[in-house]
């Protein structure tokens, strides 16, 4: 898996960094700025992608 792949990220992690992104756009800014602040927020929200059970 290539570094920035969004595949470990569960289906509410993505809705989440989706609806982030929107907003953002919508004050401004431009698209890989928004997808940027998008994930960071929902990494820090989150505490990243779901970890693997060991």
């Amino acid at each position: 898996m290539e570094r920035g792949s969004k595949i470990k990220y569960t289906s509410k992690q993505k809705r989440q960094a989706k609806h982030i992104e929107d907003s953002v756009k919508k004050s401004g800014k431009g698209s890989k700025a928004a997808a940027r602040i998008a994930w960071a927020t929902v990494n820090k929200k989150t505490g990243g992608a779901r970890k693997r059970a060991r």
